[in-house]
């Protein structure tokens, strides 16, 4: 950190409150104070809150935590969703990140849960862009939960963003696809540019006049094509009379020819020209012709057939296939059209520009078509959700000389350490300083931040040779570099030992986890193996059975009891 930051820190009132709440970097010593950056959603910010109160409250716009040793975490943050009046998300993450430059931070950790109407925004923007939110601002993966790695993680975003749109399962989204690809006149092929266009469609205005589709090589396919149309003449009409000479059935021609009559006369009534479905005509005939069978063969005889001085027109619904009967005038005198081929282009659909809503309806539907495609993938970019942000050492160019200085324990005391050894605390001195002066800077350095140190007295540097008096320079080691410190006095007693507590537990789960990630775990009351309960099959809605054996011990178990039988 910087020097002064405590008087710095101290005189910008209550936004920081001092506490001892852990948030991350579980294996580092615990610092003396740590600092709380809020600004709180209430519209009476002002007012004075006790430290409990506002510490306990989840409804701050922003809430950040930096200890005394220039590690810090990003515990909440909260756009205009989240009550904002004023700032966006991006506004207040800028206000975090310029602070955190400010004040020399070493590196700030997040745990990205953030959502936006129940979809996971570190899947859809890591498909979409290549990144996540936090990534804008120079955030790297720091680990994933369940031995997931960086490199798992990079394959699982390629192929969740390279699947083809046009093989995803939903109906909804092969249709929606297109009307997007006419109106922005891009192919959308895969699963990422689709996202994208989605993404971007939401903050375009719609324009006065859809724009005409273009013809462009890759959506050739989507455009209506110039056809040919062979329009056939009507086919030639007989007279009833000429059909009934030639059809074989139970009826004498006389009644054939009384029936049809008077299925023409119901259709007059109904309107000359106007259609009636077959079931209207014969419910209207059924009255003068009792006879059912001959009804239905009359019907059924009937089309394109002269009876009287009319035609009788039968054509089949396009939709339904519904038949419709109709009357036309019939005269000898007009002739039959030729056979003509005519050349017609088909108006493109008309496309409606669609709203914000139908934009976020659409957004889910591939976004769940997506992860239902390729759940593993999916499953593989959710589990990575710490990711931190490393700053360098800053100012190498002010004439001050910068290392890294780490405490190098004895035999006894590395016996007693549960924890793997934290990062060395950064000591600055200036060009001229002398080896004895980078000692006691280096003491000064431990003392001050962390509670295991506050006794400790530094002995000797190794990593850089000379005396006492000799200047840094000539020792050997170049700024940016990490000795370590000899020396007596470090608390083995302390409980404020380490971030994460004295405790040693053991991870070795299923999955290759061999240290504690966040997620849920259980114990195995035989060997104290942690295991995650999804890589066990407990779901996280089920609660820890009162008994749990891991595969090891429950098949030795079992293995015992069939010896023993």
């Amino acid at each position: 950190m910087a020097p002064g930051l405590l008087k710095f820190l101290s005189s910008i009132g209550k936004l920081v409150v001092c506490s001892l709440i852990w948030a991350g970097w579980s294996h580092h010593w615990v610092s003396k104070r740590k600092y709380h950056f809020i600004i709180p959603a209430d519209a009476n910010w002002d007012r004075q809150i006790s430290a409990d109160v506002i510490l306990g409250r989840n409804d701050h716009l922003l809430h950040g935590l930096i200890h005394s040793n220039g590690f810090g975490h990003l515990v909440m943050l909260r756009g205009r969703n989240g009550g904002s009046a004023a700032l966006s998300g991006r506004d207040i993450m800028d206000i975090w990140d310029r602070l955190c430059s400010s004040l020399r931070a070493r590196a700030v950790s997040v745990v990205d849960l953030s959502q936006k109407r129940s979809l996971d925004l570190r899947l859809l923007l890591s498909v979409a862009h290549g990144e996540t939110w936090f990534t804008r601002w120079g955030f790297s993966l720091a680990r994933g939960c369940f031995s997931v790695s960086t490199l798992t993680y990079a394959a699982s975003v390629e192929a969740l963003a390279a699947l083809p749109v046009d093989y995803l399962r939903s109906r909804h989204v092969r249709r929606v696809v297109n009307i997007y690809r006419r109106l922005s006149n891009k192919p959308l092929v895969t699963v990422r540019e689709f996202l994208h266009c989605l993404l971007d469609w939401k903050h375009l205005e719609p324009p006065l006049s859809l724009p005409p589709v273009k013809t462009c090589t890759r959506l050739q396919f989507m455009l209506p094509k110039p056809s040919v149309i062979k329009r056939h003449r009507q086919q030639p009409c007989q007279r009833f009379e000429d059909v009934v000479d030639l059809l074989h059935c139970r009826w004498s021609k006389k009644r054939l020819l009384n029936a049809a009559e008077v299925v023409v006369d119901r259709l007059l009534e109904h309107g000359n020209g106007a259609e009636m479905t077959r079931q209207a005509v014969r419910d209207a005939a059924r009255g003068a012709i009792g006879d059912t069978g001959l009804l239905d063969f009359v019907i059924k005889s009937l089309g394109d057939t002269i009876v009287g001085n009319y035609i009788v027109r039968r054509v089949p619904d396009a939709e339904t296939r519904v038949l419709h009967f109709s009357l036309e005038e019939y005269e000898e005198s007009t002739p039959a059209p030729l056979d003509v081929e005519v050349e017609c282009t088909p108006s493109p659909p008309v496309v409606r520009w669609p709203s914000i809503l139908e934009v976020e309806r659409d957004l889910r539907a591939v976004y769940r078509a997506m992860v239902e495609a390729c759940s593993e993938a999916a499953q593989s970019v959710l589990d990575c959700k710490h990711w931190v942000k490393w700053w360098g050492l800053g100012d190498e160019s002010d004439d001050q000389l910068r290392f890294f200085v780490e405490w190098q324990p004895k035999p006894w005391e590395a016996a007693e350490l549960t924890r793997p050894m934290p990062p060395g605390e950064i000591v600055v001195v200036p060009l001229h300083a002398s080896m004895g002066e980078l000692l006691v800077e280096s003491e000064h350095a431990l003392r001050d931040t962390y509670c295991f140190f506050e006794e400790f007295q530094a002995e000797v540097l190794h990593g850089i040779a000379g005396e006492k008096w000799d200047p840094v320079m000539l020792g050997g080691a170049e700024s940016g570099d990490t000795i370590s410190v000899y020396g007596n006095g470090a608390d083995m007693e302390t409980g404020l030992r380490c971030q994460g507590g004295l405790d040693l537990w053991e991870v070795r789960c299923v999955c290759g986890a061999r240290d504690d990630d966040g997620e849920r775990m259980v114990a195995c009351d035989a060997c104290d193996v942690w295991h995650h309960t999804r890589c066990v099959g407990i779901a996280d809605s089920e609660q820890v059975p009162p008994l749990f054996l891991c595969v090891l011990c429950g098949g030795a178990l079992m293995a015992a009891g069939q010896i023993n039988s």
